[in-house]
């Protein structure tokens, strides 16, 4: 008996069992990729097939079967395949970010030679193919009137519009507009530009000219820009509208407030930053725009401050320009330009989302 009840103490205690599961050291898919990309540049480059370009491609198909191979005899099939899904995710994403990135660093690589302050502070007007000199500073007045005045017409209308097709619109005549909208988004620019030189240009504005004769403006730019913003508004704000929960305007009907009234403190307060994302996406498009700018107001090398008269230029106009000039100055004031358009669209869209923050926080 104390033989028996001493072989059992000397026994070691049982070790419980573990629910980890073996997993791959994190050194190893880095080295996979690395090992990968060395492959893949001795047989293109060896094969002499391509370059920088199909080295990555075939780098990253090397990568996923070795990682699935390695993933695979460790820590098993599912483990393995589920890498493999989450390794095609993050490739998409890096393939999504780097055309962003190129195009990031090309325009701040290229645009910041002429990024002075005689770009900003003068025109081409009397400036030669020979003379450096020469700015851009008639578009860019050009740019925020234009845009400014299609965004007064636009953003009042598209919300108001879309306010009827969601809170109000019932029967065929909300159904008719819901589908002129949707034919609207799909419409070339240049239409847009066709149809305001049509009836604009040629019919309309006569009858404002003091000479009684048909004339380019800044308006009819800005009227033509405005048909191309209408749709996106209307149709962001529609969504963001949607999104608002009933039980928001059940809670204010049943406290007596009018329709009106929920709808302008409650419905549209709550809605308010996506309807600032669709209002400044439809900003960028008509910023980024020149064939209505070059049908309707023409463009210019002067600067021009009265939208109703004359011609008047724009930066995507300016860009166009520029790009086609046989001036070897001329690039690199159109690179300056592009730059200058896109820090202008981001400068008024983070303003736009601050604004829409701090009023949300203000409720």
């Amino acid at each position: 008996m104390t033989t028996t009840l001493t072989s059992h103490r000397s026994r070691p205690p049982a070790q419980p069992p573990t629910l980890r599961a073996r997993r791959l050291p994190k050194w190893l898919p880095p080295a996979i990729a690395l090992g990968a990309l060395l492959v893949a540049a001795a047989i293109v480059y060896g094969a002499g097939i391509g370059g920088p370009v199909l080295v990555v491609v075939v780098g990253a198909l090397l990568y996923l079967a070795g990682l699935f191979a390695a993933a695979h005899a460790v820590e098993g099939r599912r483990s393995a395949r589920n890498r493999t899904w989450s390794a095609l995710i993050h490739s998409a994403f890096v393939l999504a970010v780097l055309p962003l990135a190129s195009v990031v660093w090309t325009l701040f690589s290229k645009g910041l030679g002429r990024f002075d302050a005689n770009f900003f502070l003068t025109s081409m007007n009397n400036i030669g193919a020979r003379d450096p000199e020469g700015g851009a500073y008639h578009a860019i007045i050009g740019t925020l009137i234009q845009v400014g005045i299609a965004a007064l017409i636009t953003i009042p209308i598209g919300i108001l519009c879309a306010i009827y097709i969601v809170e109000y619109g019932r029967g065929r005549f909300a159904f008719a507009i819901r589908f002129f909208v949707d034919v609207m988004t799909g419409i070339p620019s240049i239409v847009s530009g066709l149809f305001v030189l049509a009836f604009w240009v040629l019919v309309v504005s006569p009858y404002f000219s003091s000479t009684g004769r048909p004339g380019f403006s800044g308006f009819a730019a800005a009227l033509a820009l405005s048909v191309l913003m209408l749709p996106t508004v209307v149709r962001s704000t529609e969504e963001m509208l949607r999104l608002v929960p009933a039980p928001l305007r059940e809670g204010a009907y049943a406290l007596g407030v009018p329709k009106w009234k929920t709808i302008l403190r409650v419905v549209l307060p709550t809605a308010l930053p996506g309807i600032v994302t669709g209002v400044m996406l439809s900003i960028a498009r008509a910023a980024g725009e020149t064939a209505p700018v070059l049908l309707v107001a023409g463009g210019g090398a002067a600067i021009n401050f009265n939208p109703f008269e004359n011609n008047q230029s724009s930066l995507a106009l300016f860009v166009y320009q520029q790009a086609g000039d046989a001036s070897r100055y001329a690039p690199a004031r159109a690179w300056t330009a592009a730059l200058t358009l896109v820090a202008l669209v981001l400068v008024l869209t983070i303003a736009a989302k601050l604004l829409a923050r701090r009023n949300r926080l203000g409720r």
